[in-house]
């Protein structure tokens, strides 16, 4: 594994990538706290899309990640909607999945090197991204157009009724369910998150159809299982020289004053709001991951492309995702405006009456 960490080269830092890698760092951060992601799946194809190759930007990710996911714990604690008995019992197996992928991510390297690394975390990302996202943005507009109040689904009601010893009560998430459900959705999420540095995308839609917890909570209470999954993960990344200590400190300081904002804005929108912007800022990103594959393909010389076709691609690849930045804010930042103005209004309301 030696000769693998020494083949890493870091990518040269300009103020305009810089500025750049702030930006995704807040972006990813106020994405991170509203849905409680990580908020990887924004950060990840942002250091890539600057030539950071993909393991470096897992663990420089991964390694950001677990002092942003304790700020954003901590503020949506206060807020009542992490459940800790959760986070940990999802965490402890997480821990293994961190593990499993760490391993899986090196036999890629040492096979294939880091074009087939790239290709790897990019098909990841591409597949995941419309598999989950369409699926999350579908629930989500169905629950918006009837008006009604998220139910559990049906197979997490199914699930909690099969008693199956130890069976575990979660105050917080109000639910009862067999320790041994909760498993396969922890070791996919440490899986994931060593993989592609994004355990979100199975954490929490896992917890809101396979354990029945709500979306506000689970949300949250992801942000738990991303600080330890971060934190062990940082040290197995570290231990092989993948991480980039300073991708980490400077999407760092972005995404603590976003991750921040962003959990505040929970308290302002509908739960199936989160859906909404989980959903949609996956099938965006998917496509900008998705125009980056053929250069990976290319240099592993299982296709043919000319430089400039994959020099469109490419463009195409970055724009989209600032795209997918910028539409993400607006879309947590525009629901935070008007359920503030709602409520506002209803003070305003409220106060003439008397």
């Amino acid at each position: 594994m030696q000769d693998v960490a020494s083949s890493v080269n870091f990518i040269d830092l300009t103020l305009m990538s810089i500025l750049f890698l702030f930006v995704v760092g807040f972006i990813g951060g106020l994405v991170s706290g509203f849905i409680g992601s990580g908020g990887a799946f924004v950060l990840t194809p942002g250091m890539m899309s600057l030539g950071v190759p993909g393991t470096v930007a897992v663990a420089s990710n991964m390694c950001h990640k677990f002092p942003k996911a304790m700020v954003g714990a901590y503020k949506r604690w206060k807020y009542g909607q992490v459940d800790i008995k959760l986070g940990l019992v999802m965490a402890a197996s997480a821990g293994i999945g961190v593990w499993v992928g760490i391993q899986i991510q090196e036999m890629i390297l040492a096979k294939w090197g880091q074009s087939g690394s790239n290709l790897y975390v990019s098909a990841s990302f591409v597949v995941i991204l419309v598999v989950v996202g369409g699926y999350v943005f579908y629930d989500a507009m169905k629950t918006g157009k009837s008006g009604s109040e998220e139910k559990t689904c049906a197979l997490a009601l199914w699930l909690q009724s099969i008693n199956l010893p130890p069976m575990m009560h979660f105050k917080t998430a109000n639910v009862r369910i067999s320790m041994w459900f909760t498993i396969p959705v922890g070791f996919a999420t440490g899986m994931l998150a060593a993989t592609i540095a994004v355990g979100g995308f199975i954490g929490v839609p896992g917890m809101i159809y396979v354990v029945g917890a709500g979306g506000l909570v689970s949300s949250a209470t992801e942000l738990v299982i991303a600080f330890v999954m971060g934190f062990f993960g940082t040290i197995k990344w570290a231990m092989h020289g993948q991480v980039d200590i300073r991708l980490t400190l400077i999407i760092l300081a972005g995404s603590l004053f976003g991750v921040q904002l962003g959990a505040i804005g929970t308290t302002y929108v509908k739960e199936h709001m989160v859906k909404v912007v989980m959903g949609s800022i996956m099938l965006i990103v998917a496509v900008s991951r998705g125009l980056a594959v053929p250069r990976y393909l290319t240099e592993l010389k299982l296709i043919s492309m000319s430089d400039s076709t994959l020099s469109i691609l490419g463009t195409a690849s970055f724009l989209i995702m600032c795209g997918a930045l910028g539409f993400g804010a607006l879309i947590i930042l525009g629901a935070m405006w008007k359920a503030k103005r709602a409520e506002t209004a209803a003070k305003i309301a409220g106060t003439a009456v008397l």
